[in-house]
């Protein structure tokens, strides 16, 4: 069952896939319609996934749930985080290595790598709980040092005007490999 792999392995499975799916459509249709239709199924993957793990809580979760559930990813040293602060709230930490956009470059997909992984992060939160809102303007797969991983609940802690979940767009410039 594919739950029981690690996600980073999941992730490596589906690039084998994808980058065919999108090597296709791009050379049919052009890269915008290939990163938009990628892009969009792996959102849908995304949501799911988020909302499968949210029933596991038998209730609405929170940001201490969502901490409960991180090491998925970061299994087998996947990411390697700094923690900031935690709370049912508030949760922010730092991605200061990431074994996936390492693997994305590897494997000569550095330039969609944050199509097929970085961008399920603000979808996942949809589906997990639509509260939650991930604020995030550096990434590693985008050429930054790290990732900031800042998510906030927009119900119940007065942050009504939190920003929206944020992925990382579609990458068509060269900044992003």
């Amino acid at each position: 069952m594919t739950e029981e792999l690690p996600i980073l392995e999941r992730r490596r499975i589906e690039a084998e896939i994808l980058k065919w799916v999108h090597k296709t459509i791009e050379e049919r249709s052009g890269r915008a319609e290939a990163n938009a239709v990628v892009g969009e199924a792996v959102s849908r993957a995304a949501i799911a996934h988020g909302k499968t793990m949210s029933e596991r809580f038998g209730g609405t979760p929170d940001l201490d749930d969502f901490l409960e559930i991180l090491p998925n990813w970061t299994k087998g040293g996947a990411l390697e985080i700094e923690m900031l602060h935690a709370s049912p709230e508030q949760l922010e930490f730092d991605v200061v290595r990431c074994r996936y956009a390492e693997m994305y470059r590897q494997m000569g997909l550095g330039d969609i790598g944050a199509l097929l992984s970085c961008n399920r992060d603000g979808d996942f939160c949809i589906g997990f709980n639509p509260d939650m809102k991930l604020d995030r303007p550096h990434t590693i797969m985008a050429g930054d040092d790290h990732c900031d991983f800042r998510y906030r609940m927009a119900s119940g802690s007065g942050d009504a005007g939190a920003p929206p979940s944020a992925p990382v767009s579609p990458v068509d410039d060269e900044s992003a490999r």
